[in-house]
């Protein structure tokens, strides 16, 4: 079908862009854009140039299943695929997933940053991992800017299993395992509805992929072991060694791992950046081992 056209110039009507895109937009040319220029490129060639650490995080507790124990999961978050994430530059994180070598791989969210169209060599060369329990997504706040049912549907064809209020189960050895998934919410009672939703659905899952961290205690409340989020992106600038104190001041749980009873969040700093500077705030891919037993948790 071809292509409406407008009728004084000819030319090919552009989609109309929503009240949250353009405004997206307008923060996006100031601070990514504009704050780069002011540097003269400075700033941008010193982010691109960063490239994500690897962190490895052993988290023990009575809430996961022992039948699941030792499980190693890949979490990514945040990759933000535009004008600060080069195809190159995603690609970086992507080989040092498959350095590890995970059993599982969870992706929670924002695999774009504004536009959606270009992002389908990132989508499959996430999902060609192919790790052997999956490779799930779920969406983050910008990737529905553009359009999330796009987003899901390139995800989707490349391979990933894109979570949508809802469950996956596959087997690990003798025991199944269980990922829950919601879309982008923006408070904790929009969360409590999406996850309600999705334990409708498909029963409490083992892990939770939840973009805002917000979900959490609900989550917690509802017995699931773990819920994996991203979103704050730790701020990007954070105190030395005390990532958790951080520009991310409007989220009480903005980086690392943190506990509600015998239950677990982790919070990624993630992949990528909405504005070009990270100081004490390393991107990061990470992966987590799960552990049947008392309350304790390793960082590297």
């Amino acid at each position: 079908m071809a292509a409406k056209r407008g009728h004084e110039t000819g030319k090919p009507t552009k989609p109309k862009r929503s009240v949250k895109f353009r405004k997206a937009k307008i923060r996006h040319v100031i601070f990514t854009l504009g704050a780069d220029r002011l540097t003269g490129g400075w700033l941008g060639r010193r982010h691109d140039a960063q490239a994500p650490v690897t962190r490895h995080v052993e988290i023990s507790t009575p809430a996961w299943p022992r039948d699941l124990d030792g499980i190693r999961i890949g979490h990514v978050s945040d990759f933000h695929f535009g004008d600060l994430m080069s195809l190159d530059k995603a690609l970086l994180a992507v080989e040092a997933l498959r350095a590890e070598s995970p059993e599982i791989i969870c992706n929670t969210g924002d695999l774009v940053d504004l536009e959606w169209s270009g992002v389908e060599p990132l989508a499959q060369a996430f999902a060609d991992l192919n790790p052997p329990l999956g490779n799930y997504f779920v969406l983050g706040n910008h990737d529905e800017l553009d359009s999330a049912d796009e987003v899901a549907r390139i995800a989707s064809e490349a391979g990933l299993h894109v979570l949508r209020d809802d469950t996956f189960t596959v087997r690990r050895n003798d025991a199944d395992l269980t990922i829950g998934g919601i879309d982008w919410a923006r408070t904790p009672p929009q969360c409590q509805s999406r996850i309600d939703t999705m334990v409708e659905r498909g029963g409490r899952p083992d892990i939770l992929l939840c973009h805002n961290p917000k979900g959490f205690d609900h989550a917690a409340e509802l017995g699931i072991p773990l819920t994996l989020s991203g979103h704050t992106h730790g701020g990007q600038i954070a105190r030395r060694n005390k990532p958790d104190a951080n520009m991310a001041f409007a989220h009480r749980r903005s980086a690392g791992l943190y506990e509600n009873g015998h239950y677990r969040l982790f919070v990624t700093v993630g992949v990528g950046a909405w504005f070009p500077l990270r100081f004490n705030c390393p991107a990061e891919v990470v992966i987590i081992t799960m552990r049947h037993g008392q309350p304790d948790a390793t960082h590297d």
